[in-house]
């Protein structure tokens, strides 16, 4: 029997309370637990995680029966869980030692809980965005397969022996190991980690052919999620790369540490540029965004290296008359700011030419029909001129153009 609209709410907020109460049980039991931990990355860690089971509450309170909603929701819960099984096993093994039974198995719950949580996340999440549906049926051996290896990869996380790197005390072993499965289970884990990364390309390329086969609203709400998944993609990036570049100074500058709680937090933009497509708020500013982003990014990085490589030409012209850099300084912050707008216009034109073309279009012919305008006198000859730029502008499937009769 289906489940009334009310009833869906409720089970959502349920799940939301639940995964709320876990993780303020985690950040209460942290004063009691004697260890030491980062503050800003377990407030980085709440933020991201908080958005998607937040973001799929949003989405479920006006449309009950939104699966993609529901799975933002099972999201958080599935977090939920873990932060349950690390809860459980900091009181039973710090805070009051003995006084819970199988604290071991809360710490394994804990440990294994990546599985489920990001499989859900890099799957399924991506392969029925935005209406809940798969591209096309011939996806759904995609889906069988990634619901297949999420599960069994579960399974065999939790059934594999060895030390629970999460746990809230070291040395602490698998409970449920079994240990003469031990060589089934390595094998195992050696196909279905690489199996388990390849179902998210998998989805990946289902939104990509979903995308291109998008047209008006589905379209533009693909077009959030695509925004948002290349920033935190590229800022990623970014963090990995200076990360790698730093390593052997052997201590990394504050604002690398910086950057690399930014990256993190920008996951959030995933669930969140979710909610604002399907909720439909700005839907269509997104082309504005996307729009700025190419043109001031690609701004940003060629006044850089103009800036860049004039105060090194200039330091190197310079040095023979003076060892001073202050007038390099100067003579390059003067070139950058005589460059901000041809460079612009510059850049503006080509973004348009390529990810804009009928806007560009449009652009060139109004531009036509305004220097025609300037020298034509025939009324006759200036009706047909509005026509056909109407019709290259707008494109309409029909042009009538009435004009007031002079007494």
């Amino acid at each position: 029997m289906a489940m009334s609209d009310a009833a869906l709410r409720r089970l959502a907020w349920a799940a939301w309370w639940f995964f709320a109460a876990m993780f303020a049980l985690a950040a209460l039991l942290s004063f009691f637990d004697g260890t030491t931990r980062s503050l800003s990355a377990d407030l980085s860690f709440l933020v991201v995680l908080s958005a998607f089971p937040l973001t799929g509450l949003l989405i479920l309170r006006r449309q009950p029966g939104n699966t993609v909603g529901w799975l933002l929701v099972g999201i958080g819960f599935v977090w939920g869980l873990g932060g349950l099984g690390d809860n459980y096993a900091t009181y039973g093994l710090l805070v009051n030692p003995g006084s819970l039974p199988g604290p071991a198995v809360g710490a394994l719950v804990a440990s294994g809980i990546w599985a489920p949580a990001l499989g859900l996340m890099g799957t399924f999440l991506i392969l029925l965005y935005p209406d809940g549906h798969l591209p096309s049926p011939r996806w759904r051996p995609v889906a069988w397969l990634s619901g297949a290896t999420i599960l069994t990869l579960t399974i065999v996380l939790y059934l594999s022996p060895g030390e629970l790197i999460e746990a809230p005390t070291p040395g602490l072993t698998n409970p449920l190991a079994v240990e003469s499965a031990q060589p089934v289970l390595e094998a195992a884990l050696l196909v279905l980690l690489p199996l388990f990364a390849s179902c998210f390309v998998a989805c990946a390329v289902g939104l990509v052919r979903r995308f291109r086969r998008s047209r008006g609203v589905e379209r533009q709400q693909l077009k959030w999620l695509a925004t948002a998944g290349a920033v935190v993609a590229s800022v990623f990036l970014v963090s990995i790369v200076t990360s790698a570049v730093a390593a052997p100074a052997g201590r990394e500058p504050a604002w690398m540490l910086v950057l690399d709680q930014v990256s993190f937090l920008l996951w959030a933009m995933l669930p969140i540029s979710i909610g604002i497509a399907i909720l439909r708020h700005g839907l269509y500013s997104i082309d504005v965004v996307i729009n700025r982003a190419l043109v001031y990014g690609s701004l940003t990085v060629s006044l850089a290296v103009v800036y860049l490589g004039s105060v090194l030409l200039l330091q190197l012209v310079l040095s023979p008359l003076t060892d001073e850099s202050d007038l390099a300084v100067a003579g390059s912050t003067l070139a950058v700011a005589a460059l901000f707008r041809p460079i612009r216009a510059q850049i503006q034109g080509l973004v348009d030419r390529r990810f804009y073309r009928q806007r560009y279009d449009a652009a060139l012919a109004l531009d036509a029909f305004a220097g025609r305008l300037r020298h034509e006198v025939d009324l006759e000859s200036v009706g047909h001129e509005l026509r056909t730029a109407v019709k290259q502008t707008v494109q309409p499937t029909h042009v009538s153009l009435w004009l007031r009769s002079t007494p």
